[in-house]
C-alpha cells in the first residue's frame, strides 16, 4: 500500500466525441464545452475532482480540439478581475489567488480515435503508480479520493464506479394485466458503469499495439474483469449523464436551484 497523493495523480478526461446524440446543445460546441450554468461541463467535472485533490488533468481531444484549447488557454483572463491599459497593451490580474491550481495537458488525439487508442496516445504522460479515467459528459458526488484509496488498499488493477441511474423509461407494477403500481423513472435496481475509473498503470500494458480504433472498455477491460482483476467501487448518490437534450436541461435546473449534488467545492 502506497497511500498516493491524488495531487500527484493524473486525471484522464475523455473529451473527443463528437456529441451526437444532444444536437441541440452541441451543434456548435464539443459537448465537453455545453454550459452547466455559465461555465462548461467539462470545468463541472475538473472542479469535482480538484475537490477530492487532484490537479493534474489530461485531456484527450479530437472533435474541435481547438475550441477546448482556446478555453484553457484564455481561462486565466476569463476567471479573473483584470486592469487594462488601453493603447498600452499591459493587462494586470486582479484576485488570481482564487484560480485553481490546476496542470491541464491538452493533447489532441484525434478525431476518430477510439478511447483505447486516446489513452494510449496519452500514456507518457501517465508516470505514477495509478491515473484517474472518465468522460467529458457526465457528473455525480462520487468520492474520488475513496476510490483511489481503496484501489490502493486492493490487488486490483482497476476499479470502476458502480451508479444506479435514473431509468428514462416509467416503470409499471401490474398484477393480472392491472397496473398496481406506477414509478416515474424509478432508479434502476443493477449496477451499471457511472464513467469514474481509478487504474492502476498496469493497465497500460493491457492496450493493444497500433490499434487506434480500439475501445479500452471492451478488450482490456474485459481482459482485467476475466482475471477478476476489476472492482467495483459502488456509489448510491447522486450521478447523471449527459446524453440528452433532457439530461442536459435538468442539470441546467439543478445548478440553477443551487441544488447542484455533485457541488463539493
Amino acid at each position: 500500500m502506497s497511500n498516493p497523493d491524488p495531487s500527484e495523480v493524473p486525471v484522464v478526461v475523455l473529451c473527443g466525441g463528437h456529441g451526437t446524440r444532444i444536437r441541440e446543445a452541441s451543434e456548435k460546441l464539443p459537448k465537453p464545452l455545453i454550459n452547466v450554468g455559465s461555465q462548461p461541463i467539462l470545468w463541472h467535472i475538473m472542479k469535482l475532482y480538484g475537490a477530492h485533490g487532484f490537479r493534474r488533468f489530461v485531456l484527450c481531444l479530437g472533435y474541435k480540439a481547438w475550441d477546448i484549447k482556446q478555453y484553457f488557454l484564455n481561462y486565466e483572463q476569463m476567471m479573473s478581475d483584470v486592469t487594462v491599459q488601453v493603447g498600452g497593451g499591459s493587462l494586470e490580474y486582479l484576485q488570481r489567488e482564487s484560480l485553481d491550481d490546476w496542470e491541464v495537458s491538452l493533447i489532441d488525439t484525434g478525431m476518430d480515435t477510439g478511447t483505447g487508442g486516446r489513452l494510449a496516445q496519452v500514456a507518457p504522460l501517465l508516470d505514477t503508480d495509478y491515473f484517474m479515467i472518465t468522460y467529458g459528459d457526465g457528473l455525480g458526488n462520487v468520492d474520488l479520493s475513496g476510490e483511489l484509496k481503496r484501489l490502493d488498499e486492493s490487488d486490483l488493477i482497476g476499479l470502476v464506479t458502480g451508479v444506479h441511474p435514473t431509468s428514462r423509461y416509467g416503470e409499471l407494477g401490474v398484477v393480472d394485466d392491472v397496473v398496481v403500481n406506477f414509478a416515474e423513472k424509478p432508479p434502476s435496481e443493477g449496477w451499471v458503469s457511472g464513467g469514474f475509473f481509478a487504474f492502476r498503470r498496469d493497465f497500460l500494458d493491457y492496450l493493444p499495439e497500433d490499434d487506434p480504433g480500439h475501445f479500452f472498455e471492451q478488450g482490456p477491460v474485459q481482459a482485467v474483469t476475466h482475471e477478476k482483476k476489476l472492482g467495483l467501487f459502488p456509489h448510491d448518490g447522486f450521478w447523471m449523464g449527459m446524453d440528452t437534450f433532457r439530461e442536459y436541461t435538468a442539470l441546467n435546473e439543478l445548478w440553477a436551484t443551487g441544488d447542484a449534488p455533485w457541488k463539493l467545492w
